[in-house]
């Protein structure tokens, strides 16, 4: 009578946290599109090494506070320094393709390449990982690269340069995924979160000699404490999503992101979604979604069966 009991209990509890990390996926993805945003709003007016600067030092600051008093200095210890240095030294040059990108093409164009970065993470895996790609999983790189050539529209020269950008950057956050994916068999999420943020601070300072001014007014020194307040939220929610459900429950939530990109670019910059975008979106989140399917069904037949 009292396993009988449990076992609802058991059953409701699991479901709050899943309904709890769709919600905190949701979030992120709210918070991920204002970031974008704010980014593409900033680099009309300021250089892109001091929007990126800024967004990455008042994250630091602020993930600081929380790890460091738990930690210490003892975070940074690490035996695979050089694979930190690698792994944001690619990370950097995405930041700086995306923000390249999005100065340069509607928002929702550049996150929905974005989108397509883990089939490039696929490629990276076989290529580094020396993981096996199947029939199915070729099919679904060859169908979503088709959807990422629909979505950059060759025929316009300007809208082509902006997109071999998005590409870029999704192409390095592919590689920097499966580069994550090795490393969290010897590091802890906040020792990989701290160097992320380090790193990137001391890089982005490099790029600051080459253009940086005072925010012209208070309203810009908003956006700026906003883009870095908005990566906290976004980042911290996302992994947060992850702890508390399976990836396979949360993560195509976090499609929705482009539907606040569709948004927000028509609100702030006019953007009407264009036929190629919409149809490409659909073909890089399908492909997308159908990736997530296919490793969430091969990890449930691999786990042992009581």
């Amino acid at each position: 009578m009292t396993s009988t009991a449990a076992e609802p209990s058991a059953r409701s509890r699991r479901r709050d946290h899943v309904t709890l990390g769709i919600a905190l996926m949701l979030g992120a993805t709210v918070m991920f599109a204002v970031s974008s945003a704010l980014s593409k709003w900033l680099v009309a007016s300021y250089s892109i090494g001091e929007v990126l600067f800024v967004r990455t030092a008042i994250s630091l600051l602020v993930f600081s506070a929380f790890i460091l008093p738990k930690t210490g200095l003892a975070v940074f210890r690490t035996d695979r320094l050089g694979a930190h240095l690698g792994r944001m030294t690619a990370q950097a040059s995405a930041q700086i393709c995306l923000i390249i990108a999005f100065s340069m093409m509607p928002l929702a164009a550049g996150v929905a390449i974005n989108f397509s970065a883990p089939i490039f993470a696929t490629l990276a895996a076989l290529v580094f990982l020396g993981e096996r790609v199947g029939a199915a999983r070729w099919a679904a790189l060859i169908v979503g690269f088709a959807g990422v050539v629909i979505v950059a529209n060759p025929g316009a020269d300007s809208f082509q340069l902006g997109a071999l950008f998005a590409l870029g950057n999704a192409v390095l956050y592919g590689s920097v995924t499966v580069a994550v994916r090795g490393m969290t068999k010897t590091e802890s999420t906040e020792t990989l979160l701290m160097y992320q943020h380090v790193v990137l601070a001391v890089i982005f300072a490099c790029l600051l000699p080459l253009g940086l001014r005072l925010p012209d007014s208070a309203f810009d020194a908003g956006l700026m404490l906003g883009i870095g307040l908005s990566n906290v939220f976004a980042q911290y929610w996302w992994t947060r999503s992850l702890h508390l459900a399976p990836a396979s429950a949360v993560m195509p939530f976090y499609y929705f992101m482009l539907v606040w990109s569709i948004g927000l670019g028509f609100l702030v910059w006019g953007d009407v979604p264009t036929a190629s975008l919409l149809i490409g979106t659909a073909i890089v989140c399908a492909t997308g979604l159908y990736l997530l399917w296919h490793e969430s069904k091969k990890q449930i037949v691999a786990e042992p069966h009581e």
